[in-house]
């Protein structure tokens, strides 16, 4: 695959300056003083440091959380290590959302890291929703075993495309056009999300294989957690997304450079398992947003 670009260099600069400019404050960075945990407290725990973060699963629950923050277009970027050994049924998921509970009108961006039998390959699902409205998802093979080491995983959001990142590569990019803006998440502020829960109904080749607790608990492991962002207040947001000084909203951020379009001409070439806009039998009528070239 191509090496760097503008756009990639942007991306690192970008990210660098924002950790530059909060590493003074690293030492006082904390768990409870960014997040929440959803349920489970007692399934979650950190490391000595409070910069490891550990969510464990069994037969009884699984654990989340989220930032206590909402964000209105920007990046959001963690590394995870996932679940290793026989994880059927098993889901982790990365994801951004509208809504604390999941509501009927949420927008919501989603990495979801779907378990297997051991010896096989991690698939990582994307969905998007508008409104409630979702059934847009692609899944993707990895060219790495995710459960040995963190990989990062990251989303760009802004008013132009959304990208979904796997270490720095783009596997997804999801446009939005004029032709096909109701389609396109860009109106509500979104709190970021993480959890494991068990999805042996239908994760892992269509729910035929299923959790076996013998395992667990299983555990999913996290840490650097990066954004850099418009952070919502109400009624208004404290920063506005046309502003030069908000990277990820800039020229370069609209789109990739010649070496990142070669990467994700890779990924599509290679890596891509299912996408939406090619399932014919479950959409006889595509989508309008299928027909959106992801450059221009």
């Amino acid at each position: 695959m191509g090496k760097g670009s503008a756009f990639y260099l942007c991306v690192v600069l970008g990210v660098a300056g924002f950790m530059a400019a909060t590493a003074e404050a690293a030492d006082l960075f904390s768990f409870e003083d960014n997040f929440d945990i959803m349920w489970a407290e007692d399934h979650f725990k950190a490391s000595a440091d409070g910069q490891i973060w550990y969510l464990s699963l069994d037969k009884e629950t699984g654990c989340g959380f989220q930032t206590k923050q909402r964000y209105r277009f920007g990046w959001f970027s963690m590394k995870l290590k996932l679940v290793g050994g026989d994880s059927a049924g098993v889901v982790t998921a990365f994801y951004m959302c509208s809504d604390m509970g999941a509501g009927l009108e949420r927008d919501e961006l989603d990495f979801e890291f779907l378990g297997n039998r051991s010896g096989e390959s991690y698939i990582i699902q994307s969905n998007i929703y508008k409104g409630g409205v979702g059934g847009r998802e692609m899944r993707h093979s990895l060219w790495f075993d995710p459960t040995e080491d963190f990989h990062t995983y990251s989303i760009l959001w802004n008013n132009h495309h959304i990208v979904f990142f796997v270490d720095r590569v783009a596997i997804r990019i999801y446009r939005n056009t004029e032709a096909s803006n109701d389609a396109f998440p860009n109106e509500k502020p979104m709190y970021v999300f993480s959890s494991i829960w068990n999805a042996d109904d239908w994760a892992t080749r269509g729910g035929l294989e299923k959790t076996d607790w013998k395992n667990a608990p299983f555990v999913s492991t996290y840490k650097d957690f990066q954004v850099d962002a418009c952070q919502w207040k109400d009624p208004y947001p404290d920063c506005v997304s046309t502003t030069t000084q908000n990277w990820w909203d800039q020229s370069e951020a609209w789109t990739l450079s010649t070496s990142q379009r070669e990467d994700f001409s890779w990924v599509g070439r290679n890596l891509i398992i299912y996408d939406y806009c090619h399932d014919t039998d479950r959409y006889p009528k595509l989508p309008n947003e299928c027909i959106n070239s992801p450059w221009d």
